[in-house]
């Protein structure tokens, strides 16, 4: 047993210095990055806000815009008409282009324009009108510049990394209060080049930020994006970080270690203020995209529409607005943890959201401490006390580790807006659990061996590994349990019988058996005995079944299904078809090892057992497949029954009320359930001794479905009642004389 310790915890160790190493940096494992990452994903998807505050609109390039303006790229007059729409027309605060303009905009026809001013005809009165009033036409980029230059905008510009170092535009002003010192202290991106926008149109802008994010995580997700970027000495903002700092009419912009302004030599990067309001980074200035919802939880609004005028001013008044495109053929789309395909537009907006609403999660430093010292105290603890507890316990410990773990990262997630990781510490639990689980399995199979040779002429062979684990629930000296028993027997079988020479006949028999057998099996349940051509089965014994009802009606409905596949059988191989009586009782049972000292059974008695018995001779009588009494129906109310009777069973003076079960509640088919229901109401009928409302009723019935036996049966019923009428006092009871 110490030799067996001693391995356990040698391997235990091992799991944990191996994890160790990987939260350390020693050694980075890509699995556990995977599944962190995965986590990450699967935490913002359960915290979604169910409502915002929207403060950011996107003027969308979609297919509408497309339809009615013209193809991408327009015409620069019309975008600026566009911007002085949203200003002038609907009064926004801020506008933001997730586009470039790093071209002119130049028209073929422009070359003609230019030889026609030069030419004679330049000097006409005509051509100088039609000149004066086209003038926006004409000067398209300088009539957008025009447009930006009065207003709140910020042109987006693309920073690359690419070998040549291109640089391509104008770039924006950088932000001028950060000198080349103060940035070199910080593990700012560096880019080798750029592309910007034309500077005719760069120059009238009010600012510019970049909206490329080489922060990408390897699965390709957008998970976190960078604030800023330091290219030539000068710190650069994000399109989403800029747009924020104008509409907030705040030009400072400040970075922050920890709760500190101040710069002393090299420090990581951990906060970047905007105001008053501070923006938790890492050390690459990146926030963690604050998602809010899926694709167009921020309101769109087409181009088309605000060059029209068409929409309410109210909508957009005082917003904050990014020209943007969700057409999938203009190739703005990213994977995000919500969708795979996710507007990059509305990726800006979610982070200015969260900037304004201060939502953003952060994982702060000290996480990598707080990673490690949680990994060496769970692995020191777990390597220790798993191997000395049982399977049960060590599952009820390492499931309760589990959750304390997914309770504190709760807490920090809501409350800290922390995120902590969580994938390291639940694997080490999960690996350490499942080893010492998988041992304890290899050192204990002799004994499960043992409980099998026990307990396998009572219970299906893949529930003794559920009773090894169980012990105390078995009792084999006998109690008194609530189960439900099961009694299935061929029709006619005697007449089948008759025809068969003895070895034809147990072949035969076998062959119908074992299907039955492991349909029983398959739902749980203990095989009692087999008597000839009969089953009985039993559920809730050895080992305690909550769902004992459920589990022995699906074995009905699953016997009924495999007699139907194996009479396709026998009649290819010209056998008899066969038919089975299946009945079905929920009850208290006498549970429990009956016999003498040279042999004994695991039986069940007790009148809910005979009860089965007589229910099951019962479906002849009444031309079904299947019958259960009222506890059943009871135990399993998602399936839909037709009540067939209230009887009196031989041996029996309590009236008990039968049912045929038809199936799951969602499978029964819309007119079968009519049919039923128009049953049920003519047994009520019935009852009440309104025998031409019954008949009228149970006739209908017939013409519809002729082979059903029940409507004869209560046409007969009627029939008899007409010419002796029964008591007043009727109870409606049928009473059977024979087993």
């Amino acid at each position: 047993m110490f030799k067996q310790r001693i391995f356990r915890y040698s391997l235990g160790l091992l799991i944990t210095f191996i994890l160790f190493a990987n939260a350390s940096g020693i050694i980075p494992l890509r699995f556990v990055e995977t599944m962190e990452n995965l986590s990450y994903d699967f935490r913002l998807q359960l915290s979604l806000p169910s409502e915002i505050d929207k403060k950011v609109i996107i003027i969308d390039i979609d297919e509408k815009s497309l339809a009615e303006i013209g193809q991408w790229p327009w015409e620069r007059n019309v975008l600026g008409n566009i911007v002085n729409n949203l200003f002038d027309y609907y009064n926004i605060n801020v506008l933001g282009f997730d586009i470039l303009f790093a071209e002119k905009d130049e028209d073929p026809s422009d070359k003609i324009l230019s030889q026609l001013s030069n030419s004679t005809i330049s000097s006409s009165a005509d051509f100088q009108r039609i000149i004066n009033n086209n003038q926006d036409i004409m000067h398209r980029d300088e009539s957008l510049a025009k447009s930006l230059e009065s207003n709140n905008t910020v042109l987006g510009i693309i920073f690359n990394n690419h070998a040549k170092h291109l640089t391509k535009g104008l770039l924006p002003p950088s932000i001028p209060q950060f000198t080349p010192e103060i940035i070199k202290s910080f593990d700012f991106l560096d880019p080798s080049g750029y592309t910007a926008n034309i500077d005719t149109l760069q120059k009238q802008a009010t600012s510019g930020g970049f909206f490329d994010n080489p922060l990408i995580d390897e699965d390709g997700v957008f998970r976190r994006v960078p604030l800023l970027q330091s290219y030539d000495g000068k710190l650069y903002p994000s399109l989403a970080l800029e747009i924020t700092r104008l509409s907030l009419q705040n030009n400072i912009l400040k970075l922050g270690y920890g709760s500190s302004d101040e710069f002393e030599g090299s420090k990581s990067l951990e906060w970047v203020y905007v105001g008053e309001i501070a923006i938790p980074v890492d050390e690459h200035s990146a926030v963690m995209v604050p998602y809010v919802g899926k694709q167009k939880t921020f309101d769109y609004i087409s181009a088309a529409d605000i060059l029209n005028k068409s929409i309410a001013r109210n909508l957009l008044k005082d917003k904050i607005a990014i020209f943007g495109t969700s057409a999938a053929g203009l190739l703005d789309l990213r994977t995000t943890p919500l969708e795979s395909a996710y507007p990059g537009v509305e990726v800006h907006a979610n982070i200015i959201q969260g900037i304004l609403d201060q939502t953003i999660k952060h994982k702060p430093e000290y996480m990598i401490g707080f990673e490690i010292l949680l990994l060496f105290l769970l692995g020191i603890i777990l390597t220790i006390a798993l191997p000395m507890l049982s399977p049960a316990w060590s599952t009820f410990s390492a499931a309760l580790t589990i959750g304390v773990i997914l309770l504190l990262d709760n807490y920090a997630w809501n409350q800290l807006m922390v995120i902590m990781p969580i994938a390291s510490p639940l694997i080490l639990v999960i690996m350490l659990y499942m080893m010492n689980m998988s041992y304890g399995f290899f050192v204990e199979s002799r004994g499960k061996r043992q409980l099998t040779h026990l307990f396998g002429q009572y219970v299906p062979p893949d529930l003794v590994d559920e009773m090894s684990r169980n012990l105390k629930e078995i009792n084999l000296d006998g109690e008194v349990r609530k189960m439900t028993v099961l009694f299935t027997d061929v029709r006619g079988f005697t007449s089948i019988s008759e025809k068969m020479q003895p070895k034809e006949l147990t072949t035969f028999i076998n062959a119908f058996l074992t299907p039955l057998t492991e349909v029983i099996h398959t739902n749980r349940g203990t095989i009692d005995k087999y008597m000839g051509d009969a089953i009985m089965a039993f559920w809730g014994a050895p080992l305690k079944d909550p769902q004992h009802a459920r589990n022995a009606l699906n074995a009905g409905m699953d016997m009924l299904v495999a007699i139907n596949k194996l009479n396709k059988h026998f009649k290819s191989k010209g056998q008899p078809e066969i038919k089975i009586g299946i009945g079905i009782n929920t009850g208290d049972m006498n549970v429990g090892n009956k016999g003498s000292e040279f042999r004994v059974d695991y039986t069940v008695l007790g009148d809910s057992v005979n009860l089965g018995s007589r229910l099951e001779g019962l479906t002849k009588n009444y031309g079904v497949d299947f019958i259960v009494n009222e506890s059943t129906r009871h135990e399993v109310p998602e399936f839909e029954y037709r009540m067939l009777d209230i009887v009196k069973v031989k041996g029996k003076d309590k009236p008990v009320t039968i049912f045929e079960p038809v199936g799951l509640v969602e499978n029964v088919d819309k007119l079968v359930r009519k049919q039923i229901k128009e049953f049920h109401h003519a047994l009520k009928l019935y009852k009440q001794q309104n025998w031409d409302g019954a008949e009228q009723s149970l006739f209908q019935l017939s013409q519809q479905e002729p082979d059903r036996m029940i409507y004869k049966i209560y046409l007969d019923r009627i029939a008899v009642f007409r010419a002796n009428p029964p008591e007043t006092n009727w109870d409606g009871v049928y009473t059977h004389t024979s087993k």
